[in-house]
């Protein structure tokens, strides 16, 4: 971060304020966080994994408060997500630091597309209002959101949001346990980062302060937005990115 200009910091800091807005709002900024700190500000994806985590304890917590403040989060459900994502998002951080740069993209860019289609194939599922889900099946549901967020830097509402759509949750239940479950995947991940990882706390700091200016005002435009609007979007924009990242990885591996 030393070597970089002003006007790469302002461009950063950019990123993470749109990636906070989408965060908030419909739940899957941090997808697009991580590549646009990759392929746009040219930081090695092990660097943008740890600090895009690191960030997200503090954009987290806005959101998380936001949501809480609607009553948006069913805190019965999200003690059962949290307990399965700690250690895993812990075991995520360690396999950060021996995956290969190019599997570490693969995996981004598969998780993306591949939760963006399921979204898209879960787009008329009909909403059943005020459903619930057991621990018994949130808890192994937290464990895998926990790994693969901590693994690809995506702090966990992507990975979650179209889970939990999938089984007929509303669409604002879906974000707000995404939101909740940011925090102790983020903390996890950060305590292995420090241990296994490359954790450039310049970088989380600037991420921090412009994800949570985004964060705090998507969670407030989320609860104007009609739900049909927000699951288009999430399925529009998790399909895109997904794909992009693909044919990149595609690109350099064919050069």
């Amino acid at each position: 971060m030393a070597s970089l200009a002003i006007s790469e910091l302002i461009w950063i800091a950019s990123l993470g304020t749109i990636s906070g807005l989408m965060i908030g709002c419909i739940g899957i900024g941090g997808v697009i966080l991580v590549p646009a700190l990759v392929f746009l500000a040219g930081i090695p994806i092990e660097v943008a994994i740890p600090a895009a985590l690191l960030a997200y304890i503090l954009s987290g917590l806005a959101a998380t408060m936001v949501f809480a403040r609607n009553k948006s989060i069913h805190w019965g459900m999200a003690i059962g997500l949290c307990i399965g994502a700690t250690p895993a998002a812990f075991a995520g951080a360690w396999a950060v630091s021996v995956f290969n740069r190019l599997l570490l993209e693969a995996c981004l860019g598969l998780l993306t597309l591949l939760s963006g289609l399921n979204s898209l194939r879960t787009h008329n599922v009909a909403e059943i209002p005020d459903s619930k889900v057991s621990n018994r099946v949130l808890v192994p549901v937290g464990a895998v959101t926990g790994f693969l967020s901590s693994l690809t830097g995506t702090g966990g509402p992507l990975v979650l949001v179209p889970i939990l759509i999938s089984m007929s949750l509303p669409v604002l239940t879906a974000v707000g346990l995404s939101q909740a479950i940011q925090l102790p995947i983020a903390i996890a991940a950060t305590i292995g980062n420090l241990l296994y990882g490359k954790l450039d706390l310049n970088l989380g700091a600037v991420l921090a302060a412009s994800l949570t200016v985004g964060s705090w005002y998507g969670a407030k435009l989320a609860h104007t937005v009609s739900r049909a609007i927000l699951r288009g979007i999430v399925s529009a924009v998790l399909v895109l990115i997904g794909a992009f990242i693909l044919a990149n990885v595609g690109w350099r591996l064919v050069e």
